[in-house]
């Protein structure tokens, strides 16, 4: 044992949790990922390009030049995605990423299919890490997070989607997000598809929990996940006709009366005298 027992004794480090419970480690960011403090109507935001996209917003419910009272009808917010990470990524993301291609590398099931085939972006935003995957190679790859025994990546806590809205690329988005409950470590998994072609492969048969998940995933957007064992609505009634979260499908509204007075959907309301 060494004479100086802040070497040798040292504990390894245990990760952080970032916000809303994803964990990583403090300062594991990718340099500038911080935005300059604005005022309350608008957000400076990094001009990125990459593999995936943002859209510009202003205002709420897309409603401009109307009398709405709400405040919301001056908010602008400029299109924003994280940039590409770049090495070193900070804190257990580099090993992850390095144990995960390993892995991939020595997998004699797929010869010739790496890291890099698999996963065609690693961003690294407010602590957390996103892989952004081809989806022909999401199920492999996360089989591979599951069962390698230095990533143990055992519960995906979630299937979901996102709608970015017209006019961006790939605005269908999958995000699948994965906890190792040995390493105490989260990782999020996005698939980017086109409206047109909104096919996922389903991950139930790596993790059963994805079922329900898929199924609401698939109710909300209408988003296909080939190989689930039973994709049936999970929210909506069964003869439901479209897909209520995509940016295309109608907000509607309850018609309540209220004094001799209705209240009409929200992308329909204007001001309230």
């Amino acid at each position: 044992m060494s004479g100086d027992p802040g070497k040798d004794d040292k504990k390894p480090e245990t990760p952080g949790t970032g916000a809303g419970g994803a964990s990583g480690p403090t300062g594991a960011s990718n340099p500038g990922s911080a935005g300059t403090a604005f005022g309350p109507q608008e957000i400076a935001r990094r001009d990125v390009s990459g593999s995936t996209a943002g859209r510009a917003r202003e205002g709420m419910f897309g409603i401009q030049g109307s009398g709405d009272t709400t405040g919301f009808g001056g908010l602008r917010l400029p299109g924003y995605a994280p940039a590409p990470a770049e090495r070193p990524y900070g804190g257990w993301f580099d090993e992850v990423a390095d144990e995960a291609a390993a892995a991939l590398a020595d997998d004699t099931d797929a010869p010739g299919v790496d890291f890099d085939t698999c996963v065609h972006q690693v961003t690294v935003d407010r602590g957390e890490m996103t892989w952004y995957v081809d989806r022909e190679h999401l199920v492999r790859l996360a089989r591979t997070l599951r069962d390698d025994p230095a990533l143990r990546f055992e519960f995906c806590s979630g299937v979901s989607g996102v709608d970015y809205g017209e006019g961006v690329p790939q605005q269908l988005h999958v995000v699948v997000h994965l906890l190792s409950m040995t390493y105490r470590r989260r990782l999020r998994l996005e698939v980017a598809l086109e409206l047109d072609d909104a096919h996922c492969p389903s991950l139930v048969d790596v993790y059963p929990t994805a079922d329900w998940h898929e199924r609401e995933t698939w109710d909300m957007f209408g988003i296909v996940f080939d190989g689930h064992p039973s994709l049936t609505r999970i929210l909506m009634p069964d003869d439901w006709n479209g897909h209520p979260q995509l940016k295309s499908y109608p907000l509607g509204g309850i018609p309540v009366e209220y004094h001799d007075a209705e209240i009409p959907p929200p992308d329909q309301r204007r001001a309230y005298t």
